[in-house]
């Protein structure tokens, strides 16, 4: 007797499904889905177009000629607002002073946003109360937070030099937003003041998102609080560091209400900022041409660091989260 062994015609592991393609779908479906696309995503270019990229284009257009805002521009002058712009050493000055702000908002403002969060992480008694106290300036206006440390830092009547007069520190008051070397370091205290709850509040989301079992884990196998920081949280806590960065570095470089309520600019230029610079010669000297030229300045600037940040460092998280959306689809 001979025994036949026929073989089965399926294969034991079977191909992976690929996606359908949209090449095999009927012409009709392919147009309606693209029709549906270009509904969804019309207004909100339209909108883009109208309210970014014509205001660019129009302030492009502007800087090229010696304008002061009354009729149609008709003096064209070709880059010469530019090449002022790079002679003026006041808006010299703004690229040093905002270069600054940025180092103090990075490896100051940040740190003790970061440390504030990790310690409110905690179980404390109160915390509730401590985070609302600490997020409630940055629902301040700019304008009051303006006003009330135009008052607060006053010289000689100030709440600052009455409190320091009071424990004996008369010596460590002055005159504040009125001295050229201590105008900026008192601004910027200001800004922490401000800003740095709104930082704050974005790490605390970023810390809850983290698992204990792991800060348990590690804690079992004996590591301590700085290492458990330094291996667990401060890695996991990555993006949420790198988008408060990118935030904090824009919101410097265009740093203007905060700064024009306390000091305009003043003493001396020394507090300017490009926002403010734009403000005088496009609003008060009404030489349009050239605020629009420091306009696109600052808006090339913010460009350039936004895409090299986008590329260079941002370039992870979003890879990662395309590759999420690929996954769910």
């Amino acid at each position: 007797m001979t025994t036949t062994y026929v073989q089965d015609p399926t294969p034991a592991t079977a191909p992976a499904k690929r996606p359908p393609s949209t090449a095999g779908r009927p012409l009709g479906r392919r147009f309606t889905d693209w029709l549906t696309a270009v509904c969804f995503t019309l207004p909100a270019l339209l909108l883009f177009g109208a309210l970014v990229l014509a205001p660019i284009l129009y302030a492009l257009y502007v800087s090229l000629f010696n304008w002061g805002g009354f009729g149609a521009p008709s003096d064209y002058v070709g880059l010469d607002n530019y090449s002022r712009l790079l002679r003026d050493p006041v808006f010299r000055g703004d690229l040093w002073r905002g270069l600054l702000l940025v180092l103090f908002s990075v490896c100051v403002q940040l740190p003790f946003a970061l440390g504030m969060a990790v310690l409110l992480n905690q179980k404390l008694r109160g915390r509730a109360l401590y985070r609302m106290l600490f997020f409630a300036p940055y629902v301040l206006s700019e304008v009051i937070t303006g006003v009330l440390f135009s008052m607060i830092f006053a010289p000689q009547d100030g709440l600052a030099d009455k409190a320091l007069g009071a424990v004996g520190l008369d010596g460590l008051g002055g005159l504040w937003f009125a001295d050229q070397n201590h105008v900026l370091p008192t601004l910027f205290l200001v800004m922490t003041w401000k800003y740095f709850g709104f930082h704050m509040m974005l790490y605390l989301a970023g810390l809850q998102g983290i698992p204990a079992e792991l800060h348990e884990a590690a804690r079992i196998d004996g590591a301590g609080p700085w290492q458990r920081f330094r291996h667990i949280t401060l890695p996991l806590l990555g993006p949420t560091v790198r988008i408060s960065v990118f935030l904090s570095v824009i919101g410097a470089i265009q740093l203007f209400d905060l700064v024009w309520v306390v000091t305009q600019g003043g003493p001396d230029h020394h507090s300017e900022t490009m926002a403010v610079t734009l403000f005088q010669f496009g609003f008060q000297r009404y030489q349009i041409g050239y605020a629009s030229a420091i306009s696109i300045a600052m808006f090339l600037i913010s460009l350039v660091f936004a895409l090299v940040y986008q590329r260079w460092v941002l370039r992870r998280d979003t890879e990662g989260a395309l590759t999420t959306m690929r996954a769910h689809r």
